[in-house]
Parts: structure tokens; C-alpha cells; sequence
């Protein structure tokens, strides 16, 4: 399976494209911004391209072409404005889901943010981020291609435990990026997550057996 990360070059992204390297199955390609960012993956072996998610559908299009799946994990990082949450996190995340459409790819996976479907729950300090969630997660709902949304809890940099819980959720908790990247990777395949949303922490379920019961 040929596998476009946009977004590779984020935390969670450069994770999921070190899993994919050594999964035989899969065939990870980083979308990233830059050449030097293509470049230092590409010293570590891995096949990497330079695309803007801020150009038009029909070049996003032309880019995806080929692949069996999307996996979108791109964001305007915390230090940008309320603009490039709308640029990067909204509207470019809706553009990658009419481009993969475009380009006849079947299978897209988003990495959200726990409880953006649920605007009770919405932090009001960063609204605008899960504004730009939510609706990004509705259009690639509304689609026609098979996805899997996945919304995880408290980012942290420490070790993955590869132990989670998963489902619809009202208590905020942690969970390691490492393991963000494992179950996303895990859900490529994994049928019971087709065509579904759910959010995501640390937990005591093996992610494998936590995913088959979705």
C-alpha cells in the first residue's frame, strides 16, 4: 500500500512515516514543505516530495495520484495565527480530502482533536482550531472516500505504551504521539475503523484489540 503522509514532518508525522518504513506493506511517502525537509527524510531512506497545501485542488490533485492512502496530519503549529489555522488546518485539510477524491484514492485517515465533534467540549482559548476541526472532519465525512478520523487527547512526547482507550469520550486525558502515530497506522488496514471517528488516550487496551472493538 502506497501511503502519502501530509504532514510528515510534524511530531506525529515523522513517527508515522518511521512505522512505515518498517512495515514491508506499506510504501511511505513524506508531503512536506520545504526541500531540506525532503531532504533529511530522504538521508534516512524514506521517499519524500514538496508540496504546499495553500496551492490550488487540481495541484493537490496531481500530487496524490498514484497512491492507495492519505494520511493527513498537517498543522499551522501553535505559534501561527487564527489565519493559518484556517489556511492549513480548514481549508487545507478540505482541499487534500477533494484532491484524494480527484485522484481516485480510497482510504483517508485525519488526525484531529479530541471532542472536535462535540462544540460543548470545545476549549475557548483556541476555538478557532476546533472550528477548523470539526468542519474539516465534516467534509471529509461527507465525502466518498472510506475514512477513519481519529482525535486524540494531551499530546506528550514520552514513550508510547502501545495501550489506549478509545471511543466517544467527555474527560480530557494524555496521550503519547508515538502512539497517536501507531493507531493511525494500525487503522490503514483495519476494517472495524472504516468510516469511523473516535477519540483517543492513553489507556490499558493493546491498540490492536482496542481498535476491533469499535
Amino acid at each position: 500500500m502506497k501511503v502519502l503522509v501530509v504532514g510528515a514532518n510534524g511530531q506525529i508525522g515523522r513517527h508515522i512515516m518511521s512505522l512505515l518504513k518498517e512495515n514491508k506493506d506499506y510504501i511511505g511517502v513524506a508531503m512536506v514543505r520545504g526541500e531540506e525537509q525532503a531532504e533529511a527524510f530522504r538521508e534516512k531512506g524514506m521517499e519524500a516530495l514538496v508540496a504546499d497545501l495553500e496551492n490550488s485542488v487540481q495541484d493537490l490533485t496531481e500530487v496524490m495520484k498514484g497512491y492507495d492512502a492519505v494520511i493527513f496530519t498537517a498543522g499551522s503549529g501553535g505559534q501561527t495565527g487564527a489565519d493559518k489555522t484556517l489556511l492549513i488546518d480548514l481549508d487545507g485539510a478540505v482541499k487534500t480530502v477533494e484532491a484524494a477524491e480527484k485522484a481516485k484514492v480510497n482510504r483517508f485517515l485525519m488526525v484531529s482533536a479530541f471532542q472536535a465533534n462535540n462544540r460543548e467540549n470545545w476549549n475557548s482559548k483556541i476555538k478557532h482550531y476546533y472550528v477548523a476541526k470539526h468542519y474539516a472532519d465534516k467534509a471529509l465525512m461527507q465525502s466518498e472516500l472510506t475514512y477513519t478520523i481519529v482525535r486524540p487527547g494531551g499530546l506528550v512526547n514520552e514513550p508510547g505504551t502501545g495501550e489506549v482507550s478509545v471511543g466517544e469520550m467527555t474527560e480530557r486525558a494524555i496521550i503519547s504521539r508515538e502512539d497517536v502515530a501507531k493507531t493511525v497506522v494500525e487503522c490503514l488496514q483495519e476494517k472495524h475503523t472504516y468510516n469511523k471517528s473516535f477519540d483517543l488516550v492513553s489507556g490499558e487496551t493493546p491498540i490492536e484489540e482496542a481498535l476491533k472493538r469499535i
